[in-house]
C-alpha cells in the first residue's frame, strides 16, 4: 500500500479515506491536472492473485462504460512503483449512511434521493451492469444534494453471470472472493437470489436503502 505523502506517477497521496473487501481508497492530488482524485488499490496480499487482478481490471472496464451524473466516474487504470490502482472521481460530501444516522429523512428529501439513485442504476442496467453491493455507505450526497453512486467493484455484466449455483452455504462478503462461486456483497443489503448464489438481474439492485 502507498504511504501518505508518497507520489505515484503524478498522483500525490494525501490520506486514506476508505477500505473494503476489494481494495483500499486514498485521496490524492493529480498534480498534472490540479484536481483531487480517489485512488483505489488492491491489498498487497492479492496483487499476485490472477483472479483478483482480473476482477480489478474488470471493475475499471465496467466503470469506464458508465457515464451518468449519478454515478462516480473513472479517470483511468494506472500502474506505478509496483502498485496497480484505479483513478476515480473524488466526490465530496457525506454518505447516505451518515445522513441517515442523523435521523429519518423528510419524505420529499427521501423521494428525491431515491429518484437520483434509480436514474443512476437505470443507466448502469442499460449498459448491462448490476451493482451487487448497493447500500447507504456506497451512495454519496454532495453539498448540492446530488447523488453519486460509488463502488461498482462487485458489479458483473449480465452476459457473464453464472446461474443455478448451489451456494446456499457459501460465506457472504468478499473475504474469499478468489474462490469460484463465493457470494459477494453485504449481507444486510442482498436480494434473496444473490444471497443464495443465484443469477441476479436488474431487480436485484432494488434494495431498501432508506
Amino acid at each position: 500500500m502507498p504511504e501518505i505523502g508518497q507520489t505515484l506517477s503524478h498522483y500525490k497521496i494525501l490520506e486514506k479515506i476508505g477500505q473494503g473487501g476489494m481494495g483500499e481508497v486514498y485521496l490524492a492530488d493529480d498534480t498534472t491536472l490540479d484536481r483531487k482524485v480517489a485512488l483505489k488499490f488492491l491489498p498487497e496480499a492479492f496483487t499476485s492473485d490472477p483472479e483478483r487482478m482480473a476482477r480489478f481490471e474488470r471493475e475499471a472496464k465496467l466503470l469506464a462504460s458508465l457515464n451518468h451524473p449519478n454515478i462516480a466516474g473513472i479517470h483511468g487504470l494506472e500502474q506505478a512503483d509496483g502498485n496497480r490502482f484505479l483513478v476515480l472521481e473524488y466526490v465530496e460530501g457525506e454518505t447516505l449512511q451518515a445522513r441517515l444516522s442523523k435521523g429519518a429523512l423528510p419524505l420529499e428529501d427521501a423521494l428525491e434521493l431515491c429518484r437520483q439513485i434509480a436514474e443512476g442504476l437505470e443507466a448502469a442496467h442499460e449498459k448491462g451492469v448490476i451493482h451487487r453491493d448497493l447500500k447507504p455507505a456506497n451512495v454519496m450526497i454532495t453539498a448540492e444534494e446530488k447523488v453519486k453512486i460509488l463502488d461498482f467493484g462487485l458489479a458483473k455484466a449480465f452476459a457473464t453471470e453464472q446461474s443455478d449455483l448451489n451456494l446456499s452455504n457459501s460465506p457472504t462478503l468478499s473475504v474469499a472472493a478468489t474462490q469460484q462461486g463465493i457470494i459477494l456483497g453485504t449481507a444486510g443489503y442482498m436480494s434473496p437470489e444473490q444471497a443464495r448464489g443465484k443469477s441476479v438481474c436488474q431487480r436485484s439492485s432494488q434494495n431498501v436503502l432508506i
